[in-house]
């Protein structure tokens, strides 16, 4: 399990570790690790030896930290000139480290002759400097600009200079995330830096996990600095590794029946939108249950496609026993859907509500069910179940998804470039999933996570488990699906097998 922690909980813990600790082992910690990771980068551009790396240097601790590991790279040979952001505030120790080994400095802290130089105040994007001595050429540049405590974007004068070194070329690695992001939300509120690759120490931090702040970290390094044993046991967000998934998968015993593996029932479809039924089911027949139930318009074009598929006019609960509902993919909004929504939501089974059901929900009804809800919108039904724009769930997708599981009492499937699954247990970790493909961003293919996810609420899975699982096996089966070139979402409906495959193996 990858975990991360907020803030507030990562500082306590590095003063816990501090406490029991030589003055300055814990930066000289995070400097090696970050080092080390900065001479992987450079030794797959070329070399270590002769590189050409320019440390952006502010005044808190990641400031140091690129300090330190500055003066470790000048030791392995590399050329190492560092911009002070806040002139005089630079880490002491880092610096003398810096020069002690020698780097240079450029940003008006008074270095000059044979330990530095001038010509630039930090604050103003001038990469004079660099160009005279270099050609303009970098290879890496270290972003210590802001650390976790950062707030807001970065200031106008280091976000001209962050520009100024993106058009030299360089690779950019940043210290702990990247200056100019919200650590605790993932949200970005102006200029920030768009790294390669972050070195981060001691766990994980949400906003690398969750965009839009997560697309602008690149690579994620994780540096252990012995944080671990000072960290509570309940992060505050979570993300399954494929360990993780395999042991949720449900495997049939030798007694198995399609009955005993669960049945899962699929609500979908209309004359408009037919093909919403067809792929629902194809998602929920690859997901694990042992049957589906199909109820609705389309019964046609899904015995067409799925004859294995047990079909019923309605309403929903005439069709037969099932152990969990999926209702809502291209349902439409018409007296028949009201119905069938409202038919569904009496169950006292499971139930997956997505799509055109989330457009027919009361939210009194949902609260008032004794049997779990799983909501699954994308960022525009999010919006407009909370009431606001949808460009504010974007930038805040950790405070809807939370917000929504706490206003239905339900959880809750955000799907989004970062998908994120939250329950009303404010003490619950968040969980985020790591897989997909932008190519997963098709017509479609939310219907076939409706269906794989209700399997295996059906298959006896938590609905926290159920969405985390289900939105692990469509991202990964997208990846499968694609292979770098634009995908269907049937055609990601048939390669879950493989995905499911893949993560058993």
């Amino acid at each position: 399990m990858r975990t991360a922690y907020s803030v507030q909980t990562v500082r306590a813990a590095e003063r816990a570790l501090m406490d029991r600790l030589p003055d300055g082992a814990l930066m000289q910690r995070a400097a090696a690790g970050l080092a080390a990771a900065c001479a992987d980068v450079l030794r797959r551009r070329g070399r270590v030896y002769g590189a050409r790396v320019v440390l952006l240097v502010g005044s808190g601790d990641n400031g140091g930290d690129a300090l330190y590991a500055g003066a470790r790279l000048a030791r392995r040979g590399a050329g190492v000139r560092a911009v002070l952001t806040s002139p005089g505030r630079a880490h002491e120790g880092g610096l003398a480290a810096l020069l002690a080994a020698g780097g240079r400095v450029a940003g008006g802290d008074g270095d000059t002759g044979e330990h530095g130089e001038t010509g630039g105040d930090g604050d103003t994007g001038d990469v004079s400097p660099f160009a005279a001595a270099w050609g303009g050429h970098v290879d890496l540049v270290v972003d210590g600009i802001t650390g976790i405590g950062g707030r807001g974007g970065l200031r106008p004068q280091a976000a001209a200079l962050v520009r100024a070194f993106e058009a030299t070329g360089a690779t950019f690695v940043a210290v702990d995330l990247p200056s100019g992001v919200e650590a605790d939300t993932g949200e970005v509120l102006g200029d920030a830096v768009r790294a390669d690759a972050t070195v981060t120490f001691g766990t994980y931090k949400p906003g690398l996990l969750i965009d839009p702040a997560a697309g602008l970290a690149g690579a994620l390094h994780l540096v252990d600095i012995g944080l671990g044993p000072e960290l509570p046991e309940v992060p505050g967000l979570e993300a399954l590794q494929y360990a993780d998934l395999a042991a949720l998968l449900p495997v049939p015993s030798s007694e198995s029946d399609k009955y005993r593996r669960g049945v899962v029932g699929i609500v979908a479809g209309s004359a408009w939108y037919p093909g919403a039924a067809v792929l629902a089911v194809s998602g929920a027949l690859r997901g694990g249950a042992g049957a589906v139930r199909y109820v609705g318009p389309g019964a046609g074009a899904v015995i067409a496609r799925h004859p294995e598929t047990l079909v019923h006019a309605g309403p929903p609960s005439k069709a037969g026993r099932v152990q969990a509902w999926v209702v809502g993919p291209g349902l439409g909004d018409g007296t028949d859907a009201v119905e069938a929504v409202r038919d569904v939501l009496e169950a006292d089974v499971p139930v997956l509500v997505d799509a055109d059901g989330l457009r027919l929900l009361d939210a009194t009804v949902v609260r008032a069910r004794t049997a779990p809800t799983l909501l699954t919108p994308h960022a525009g039904e999010a919006a407009a179940l909370l009431g606001v724009p949808r460009e504010e769930v974007e930038a805040g997708r950790l405070a809807a998804v939370r917000e929504l599981a706490a206003r239905f009492r339900a959880t809750v499937l955000l799907k989004g470039s970062t998908t994120l699954v939250a329950t009303d247990a404010g003490a619950t970790p968040v969980r985020v999933n790591p897989t997909g493909t932008s190519w997963l961003a098709t017509a479609g293919s939310g219907d076939v996570l409706s269906g794989l996810t209700g399997s295996l609420l059906a298959a006896g899975l938590a609905p926290r488990d159920a969405a985390s699982a289900g939105a692990y096996l469509h991202g990964l089966a997208a990846r499968h699906a694609s292979d770098g070139a634009p995908v269907a979402a049937q055609d990601v409906a048939e390669a879950i097998p493989a995905a499911w495959r893949d993560v058993r193996a």
